[in-house]
Order: C-alpha cells, then sequence, then structure tokens
C-alpha cells in the first residue's frame, strides 16, 4: 500500500502542509513518524480521511477563488468496484468527487486501488484514469 508524505498528503487534499501537521498533531488524522524522524500517511487512511472531509465540504469553501475547473483532477481512489468485465473507480480530488468507468483488465493492469494517487482526465464525456 503506498504512503504519502505531509506535503504530498497536503496537495492531495488542497491545504498546506502545516493544516495537516495540525490535524496529525490534534489526532484527526493518523500520520506516524518512520525511522528518518518524518511523517507519512497510509494511502487507504488518506483516502478515507478525504472522502470523510469532502462530506462536510461545500462545493466552493469560504474564501476560494472562483475558477474555471481545467481537464485533469489529481487526486486519490477512494473507491473501487470490480465487476466481470467492468470496474467502478472513485476518486477524491479536493472537494471533487469523481467516478468512472473503466474495464477490470485497465484497472488490474494499472494497480489501481483505494489509496492510490491518479490523475482523472475529462475529455466531453469520457473521464481517463492515469496512474501517478
Amino acid at each position: 500500500m503506498p504512503s504519502y508524505s505531509i506535503g504530498q498528503a497536503a496537495g492531495l487534499l488542497g491545504v498546506s502542509s502545516e493544516t495537516v501537521r495540525r490535524w496529525a498533531d490534534a489526532g484527526r488524522l493518523d500520520a506516524p513518524r518512520g525511522p528518518d524522524g518524518n511523517r507519512a500517511v497510509d494511502g487507504a487512511v488518506l483516502a478515507a480521511f478525504a472522502k470523510e472531509r469532502a462530506a462536510g465540504m461545500h462545493p466552493l469553501p469560504e474564501g476560494a477563488p472562483v475558477t474555471s475547473v481545467r481537464n485533469a483532477f489529481a487526486g486519490i481512489v477512494t473507491a473501487v468496484r470490480l465487476d466481470e468485465v467492468a470496474a467502478q473507480v472513485e476518486i477524491q480530488s479536493g472537494p471533487h468527487r469523481i467516478v468512472s468507468v473503466v474495464t477490470r483488465e485497465s484497472v488490474e493492469e494499472l494497480g489501481i486501488a483505494v489509496g492510490v494517487r491518479v490523475t482523472a482526465r475529462v475529455k466531453s464525456t469520457d473521464v481517463h484514469v492515469d496512474v501517478v
């Protein structure tokens, strides 16, 4: 399972590194120190935290600049549902939840799983998922 540095977790959550450190200090986010003294967040733990946090967010947080959303969404996989042929991949990108239906073969070949960092690329009505 992948793990993320405080800075990487901050980027995926759309907050500052200091905010993630405060959450860890307060016990809101499990980010234990490794042998090197640096904190790391388990990918599955980060995915669950991102999903919980997004559930309580407004589409545009107060004070957020109004902007045109581009066609690439960096995020973390929060759920994967597999069928015999297809797979549903759920991604949390900041306050945005993106769901894509792709082939099961693609999910397996790319190693897409809960906690993995990905980028969802949107073209017209299609969403393509790239593993970062």
